[in-house]
């Protein structure tokens, strides 16, 4: 998605961008210092630090269908989820908030995200909660699929399961947001339009995936929704945070405050 922008294909309108790469965890955690003054965060990070940043309505990653995939070793269904014990990308993730209302008993514990796989495929857990490209490369590790959370979402309230937003400071003059956000999205189209050449640089982060994996990984992830979130996708981002609050993970209501 910012390709264009980490290449000068587009005109950044007068800011100076610079890329840091991080596990999406990893930014939750920054997010709640207020550390960048624009960041990648889960939906589910944001209640906890809406009072550094707002939302922007560009660059969210959402399942429409799909999501985040638990994985095990030996075959088990979504009813045993409250006997085993589930290693988790974070608990600030939007696939742990998944699972949890899906399992509220479910045991949890906190791995790497690049590590989940290889310790499910251990035995150091009974099943993981994966995200990214181990979504599609679990059966390599010979792992069985339990339930796709984002199936099971949308079948459950009929919108899309919206994983990962972009957050912008509060301390950022609204309408500074704006064009911030405008350039954001004008990344985001070039790479839409010039899909093989964007492709290309981020075969250079596909953690070993080949180039037919990546395409298909981002095919499920940079589409419309990733342009703009639209009424649907804010719908969603609202009753997540309400459906976390009435089950006791987020512990105070919130609104999803966007710019736009």
């Amino acid at each position: 998605m910012f390709f264009a922008l980490a290449a000068g294909k587009i005109d950044p309108r007068g800011f100076l961008f610079l890329h840091e790469l991080h596990d999406i965890e990893a930014l939750n955690l920054r997010a709640q210092e207020g550390l960048y003054e624009v960041t990648a965060i889960s939906f589910h990070a944001y209640p906890y630090v809406r009072h550094h940043y707002r939302l922007i309505t560009c660059g969210a990653c959402v399942g429409d269908g799909y999501g985040p995939l638990l994985v095990s070793k030996r075959p088990i269904t979504a009813q045993d989820l409250d006997e085993v014990t589930v290693a988790i990308p974070g608990q600030m993730t939007t696939a742990y908030l998944a699972l949890k209302l899906l399992c509220p008993a479910v045991r949890t514990k906190t791995v790497p995200s690049e590590q989940i796989l290889a310790s499910v495929a251990r035995g150091d857990a009974d099943a993981g909660l994966v995200l990214r490209e181990g979504q599609l490369t679990f059966p390599q590790m010979h792992l069985h699929r339990v339930i796709d959370l984002g199936e099971w979402w949308t079948r459950e309230t009929g919108l899309p399961l919206p994983l990962v937003g972009v957050a912008i400071r509060r301390d950022i003059d609204r309408a500074i947001a704006g064009k911030i956000c405008d350039v954001l999205r004008d990344s985001i189209g070039y790479a839409l339009e010039h899909r093989a050449e964007a492709l290309e640089h981020a075969l250079s982060f596909a953690r070993g995936m080949d180039r037919s994996l990546t395409d298909r990984f981002v095919h499920m992830y940079v589409k419309d929704y990733a342009v703009e979130l639209g009424r649907r996708g804010e719908e969603a981002v609202a009753l997540l945070f309400r459906l976390g609050h009435e089950a006791g993970i987020i512990p105070h209501r919130v609104e999803p405050e966007f710019v736009d």
